[in-house]
C-alpha cells in the first residue's frame, strides 16, 4: 500500500475521535472522524477507507446498525469498540461481520497494534503470473484462493468473507479431515496476542455455514463433532 491506510473514527464524543485520530496520525495512518452515522456515509463517498473503528454505544443510530450497513455495502475491515463488561456485544459485533473488537477503556498502543493485525489479514498478496500448486483449495461448488484471499462459486459468485472468516476458513481446509478443536482453531486462525474466546469460533462457524452450505441446519462441509470440536469435510457435497 503506497498511501497511508485510511482509517475511519465513528464516536459520538469528540475529545474521543480526535485523541484516536491524533495519535494514529502521529503513526503512520491517515485518520478522518466521524460523530455517527450520517458523517460516516459522507466520508466514505469522499474517498477509500481501509478500516472502520466503530463505537458501539451512540445515540441516533448505533454501531451494530451502522455495521449492518457497512458490512452489507461490501468488505471494508470493522473495528468495533465495546463496553468492557457487555460480553453479548463482542458477539453481536462478530455476528455482524466485525472483524475484531476492542473493549474501553484501551491503550492506544493496542488500538494501534490491533488495526495493523486487521490490516494485515486483508491486505491480499500481489498477483503471480501462474498458480501455485497448493494455491487452490477446492470442496464443493466452491474454490478457495490462499494467495488471494478470495472464496468463490463455481458460477464465479464471490461469497465475501470478512478477513476472520477468511482465516478461519483457511484454517479448515489445509487441515481436511481432521478433528479441530475450538482451542485449535483459535491457534491456527486467530493471533494469540489478543484476547479470544471459544464462543466466537462458534460464532464464525455459524457465519461461514451460512455462506458455504446448501442448508446450514445440516451442514456437511464443516460438521460438528460434538464434544470435540469441528471437521472439514473435502469433496463436492
Amino acid at each position: 500500500m503506497d498511501r497511508l491506510p485510511a482509517i475511519i473514527i465513528v464516536d459520538d464524543e469528540q475529545e474521543i475521535r480526535d485523541m484516536i485520530a491524533e495519535y494514529l496520525g502521529r503513526h503512520g495512518f491517515a485518520p478522518r472522524t466521524a460523530a455517527g452515522g450520517a458523517d460516516l456515509d459522507a466520508l466514505l463517498a469522499e474517498g477509500p477507507c481501509d478500516l472502520i473503528a466503530l463505537d458501539v454505544n451512540m445515540p441516533g443510530e448505533d454501531g451494530f446498525s451502522i455495521a449492518r450497513r457497512v458490512r452489507a455495502a461490501g468488505d471494508t475491515p470493522i473495528l468495533m469498540v465495546t463496553a468492557a463488561s457487555e460480553v453479548i456485544d463482542r458477539v453481536v459485533g462478530l455476528e455482524i461481520g466485525a472483524d475484531d473488537y476492542i473493549t474501553k477503556p484501551f491503550d492506544l498502543r493496542e488500538l494501534r497494534a490491533r488495526i495493523r493485525s486487521i490490516l494485515r489479514r486483508a491486505a491480499s498478496s500481489a498477483p503471480e503470473p501462474s498458480p501455485e500448486p497448493d494455491r487452490f483449495v477446492q470442496f464443493g461448488v466452491w474454490t478457495l484462493d490462499l494467495l488471494a484471499r478470495k472464496l468463490t462459486h463455481e458460477d464465479g459468485t464471490p461469497a465475501g468473507l470478512t478477513a476472520m472468516e477468511f482465516d478461519l476458513l483457511r484454517a479448515f481446509a489445509t487441515n481436511p479431515n481432521r478433528v479441530l478443536s475450538r482451542d485449535r482453531l483459535l491457534d491456527l486462525a486467530h493471533n494469540r496476542n489478543y484476547e479470544a474466546f471459544d464462543r466466537s469460533i462458534d460464532i464464525r462457524v455459524t457465519r461461514l455455514r451460512r455462506k458455504i452450505e446448501v442448508d446450514p441446519a445440516k451442514p456437511s462441509i464443516i460438521k460438528t463433532v460434538h464434544g470435540v470440536g469441528y471437521i472439514f469435510v473435502r469433496g463436492r457435497t
